[in-house]
């Protein structure tokens, strides 16, 4: 069957792709190997979220006194935790379902692959093999779990984030090797229930992306927690032991060896670009990611890449963006769209990490500010002077501005605390208009918020802070 656009993945980059291109009348059909949604809907962002609510659940559960509340007893019921987050992954898939419908867009179950006439073959569950012609294919294959060589994932005594949401029961122990976005937010799950965790970092602190400062305050909070961590570490192999695991840790003072019930590998992720017909096509990789234009076009004519097997950063809102963008560049270029889209600014990204306290960024680190020939000015305004926070019971963390001190531009905020993955847009949104301070202080913040922290932050920069 012939089509304009096919799209091969079907993930927060596939289906959004699919989607805009139906809407501007394009015949669209999309290839899918297992569900609809991809990783991010049934193996990531959806279900890791359902996860940290029970979460966040049991711990107002743990802290009722502290609310006036007496509670009876209570405990958690791993089999129903991982019982409805798996509900609420199936549900968001058969929304995609219905999405596909409503747009007319044809669902091809199997794995995708070009051949050598740009046309995409599909191999079914079933072993038949069909073949797809389009005048344009996406690819958006999206990641899976990183493996080190030394800590192959057998999903028994090594796991990976799969796994992690699926055990069939509580780990009384866990190892969770690596401090990115996934392994904190499974460190703070599995602790927040009563697993005893530790984290083993490479580097020298922790969520090692973000400001220094947010850094070091999500280490305290976690080792306030009873969460154990070991930075500039390593575990250089695991071991089999009885019903657990022994985890030998290279520290810079010598070998600790970790027993544990399972260790969860969290290193990072890799492109899904095998055996999806690159190399047939000569289609330019670089680095494990597909080169790309601003507006997702590989080297060869009518096929394009989009989300985290190209080089920007792997995040679902990314993937998104992009297949916009990528869409509406090539309705532009066949008179089926107004003008050519904006390329995606990949200075000005949010980033968010759902643990307890949240982490939330975007722009430029301090560091980074200063190390680019800024002078800057650095506004910090502590979620313990806040009256939203104090109300809410969750005065730990702040929220960090920093700003070119000549012209005022908004550089980069970075927040850590209580639902400030919901602030964060503020700022993505400022500096897009290339607000600056004044502007920000001239408008009104409602009280009593969590986001005006961010008001209240400004004005530390100023010098003009009035609830500090």
């Amino acid at each position: 069957m012939g089509y304009d656009i096919i799209v091969v993945g079907s993930g927060p980059g596939g289906y959004v792709a699919a989607i805009r291109a139906a809407q501007l009348g394009y015949k669209v059909g999309i290839v899918e190997k297992e569900n609809l949604g991809g990783i991010c809907l049934n193996w990531g962002c959806i279900p890791t979220k359902a996860l940290l609510k029970t979460a966040s659940v049991y711990e107002s559960f743990t802290h009722a006194a502290d609310y006036g509340i007496v509670a009876g007893e209570f405990k958690p019921d791993f089999g129903a935790v991982i019982k409805r987050s798996r509900g609420v992954a199936d549900k968001m898939s058969k929304g995609i379902q219905f999405l596909m419908k409503k747009n007319k867009i044809e669902v091809i179950m199997g794995m995708g692959r070009l051949n050598a006439k740009k046309e995409v073959e599909v191999t079914g569950a079933d072993g038949v093999v069909t073949t797809h012609q389009a005048k344009h294919v996406v690819l958006a294959t999206g990641a899976r779990s990183r493996q080190l060589p030394n800590l192959p994932i057998d999903g028994k005594n090594i796991i990976g984030y799969r796994e992690a949401m699926t055990l069939p029961s509580q780990p009384k122990s866990i190892v969770v090797v690596g401090s990115g976005a996934i392994g904190v937010e499974f460190a703070y799950f599995y602790n927040s229930i009563g697993t005893k965790v530790t984290i083993v970092e490479f580097l020298p602190r922790i969520v090692p992306v973000e400001d220094e400062e947010v850094s070091k305050e999500l280490e305290r909070c976690f080792r306030k927690r009873g969460i154990k961590i070991m930075t500039n570490a390593s575990v250089e192999r695991v071991e089999g032991a009885g019903n657990g695991v022994k985890a030998f840790v290279k520290t810079q003072t010598g070998e600790e060896v970790l027993e544990a019930d399972v260790v969860l590998s969290a290193v990072g992720i890799a492109a899904n670009i095998e055996n999806i017909g690159l190399e047939t096509l000569n289609i330019t990789v670089d680095k494990g990611r597909v080169i790309v234009d601003k507006y997702g076009k590989t080297n060869v004519d009518g096929v394009y890449a989009i989300g985290d097997i190209t080089p920007g950063q792997a995040l679902a809102h990314v993937a998104s963006k992009e297949a916009i963008i990528c869409i509406e560049a090539i309705a532009y270029k066949e008179g089926k769209y107004k003008h050519l889209p904006e390329p995606l600014d990949y200075g000005n990204v949010p980033g968010c990490t759902y643990c307890s306290p949240e982490i939330a960024s975007v722009g430029m680190t301090e560091k980074q500010a200063r190390e680019a020939g800024y002078e800057v000015k650095v506004g910090k305004f502590p979620f313990s002077a806040s009256g939203k926070a104090s109300a809410a019971g969750a005065t730990e963390g702040f929220v960090k501005v920093i700003f070119d001190a000549k012209y005022g531009e908004w550089l980069g905020t970075h927040s850590i605390g209580y639902n400030v993955t919901e602030t964060i847009a503020e700022t993505v949104v400022a500096r897009k208009l290339e607000t600056t301070w004044q502007e920000v202080l001239d408008s009104i913040h409602p009280h009593p918020t969590m986001s005006e922290g961010v008001k209240d932050a400004v004005e530390v920069a100023l010098g003009e802070a009035i609830h500090l």
